[in-house]
């Protein structure tokens, strides 16, 4: 099967290539998946750059998340069958035309869900509900900010954060995306060009927002510090600006807010009920049609690397999926 195999940790990606491997065999309490589509996550990236905190074995095939049609069924699984449609991830594997995945972390895509969206789904839905729900407990009528708002990640946060009730300022550098992204739902837009925290201060009649969902870091974090309410609940998703920021704890102690980690996937492995109840709530969402994600581009494998140059060069308005 042709899969994109990285041999070597690169900054240019020249470690990567596709390549023909055998397809890997299901194990217990695994199954066998024939990818129809992938999706492009950030991580799969830093994760080829040896700049990811999971740092797997080499060689390793990319990506964290596909869908496709069950073609086997490893020892102990009996909940789903050949023929079936399903998602998951596994850190690795996803970028080739069959991927083995553990069965407990598969879900059935809805009949209402095309595959390519729903390999696009759950990192980035999951992660919006794990740091607005669990992690900030975001409470209708609250003010949220979201950051990075026109990524897959960010989309989703502003999807999470209406449906809870929220008001949602959502923002980015480009006026051309943030366009698409109140089409998406945001109540409010910020280009940060120019800074943005005069302007949230406006918008919430000098408060500052309840909850920040922060995936840039560096200074978009720094002027974050800035604009949160008192009692707010600043996310700490990820750091796309390359620069891990730092904040001095007077500001916390001052201003009461807290800094608040957000990792979807450990939460899950930690509190494992908590992460069934989790996925269980994104997937009732899509089943009911209240969240979709949005598909900027669907590439075939081969252009991988046009894949990962829109993440790189900041185009991407929702998510990136390739198709083996």
């Amino acid at each position: 099967m042709r899969a994109l195999v990285c041999d070597t940790l690169t900054d240019d990606f020249s470690g990567l290539s596709l390549k023909d491997i055998p397809v890997p065999e299901v194990g217990k309490g695994e199954v066998l998946v024939r990818v129809s589509a992938a999706s492009v996550n950030f991580p799969d990236l830093l994760m080829s750059q040896g700049k990811y905190q999971m740092k797997p074995e080499l060689p390793f095939t990319q990506g964290m998340e596909c869908a496709g049609i069950v073609e086997a069924v490893g020892e102990g699984v009996t909940e789903f069958a050949p023929g079936d449609r399903v998602v998951g991830g596994n850190k690795t594997g996803a970028f080739a035309e069959h991927a083995v995945l553990p069965a407990a972390g598969l879900s059935r895509v809805p009949e209402t869900m095309e595959l390519a969206e729903a390999a696009a789904y759950p990192a980035a839905y999951l992660t919006a509900y794990v740091a607005l729900v669990r992690r900030a407990n975001l409470q209708a009528g609250e003010t949220l900010l979201v950051h990075g708002a026109s990524g897959g990640v960010g989309m989703a946060a502003v999807d999470v954060g209406k449906l809870l009730g929220a008001t949602v300022i959502a923002t980015s550098a480009s006026d051309k995306k943030l366009d698409t992204v109140l089409a998406h739902g945001a109540d409010y837009v910020i280009n940060v060009s120019q800074g943005f925290r005069d302007k949230v201060k406006t918008l919430t009649a000098g408060r500052g927002a309840d909850v920040i969902f922060d995936p840039v870091g560096g200074d978009v974090f720094d002027e974050s510090v800035r604009c949160i309410a008192f009692d707010g609940r600043l996310l700490v998703v990820g750091f796309t600006s390359g620069r891990i920021p730092e904040v001095k704890v007077n500001m916390p102690l001052i201003k009461g807010f807290s800094v608040v980690g957000v990792r979807a996937g450990e939460y899950g492995r930690r509190f494992p009920q908590r992460g069934k109840e989790n996925m269980e709530a994104i997937w009732k969402w899509a089943a009911e049609g209240k969240t979709r994600p949005r598909i900027h581009a669907e590439l075939p494998l081969e252009e991988w690397r046009e894949a990962y140059r829109l993440l790189t060069d900041r185009e991407v308005v929702g998510k990136v999926v390739l198709r083996p």
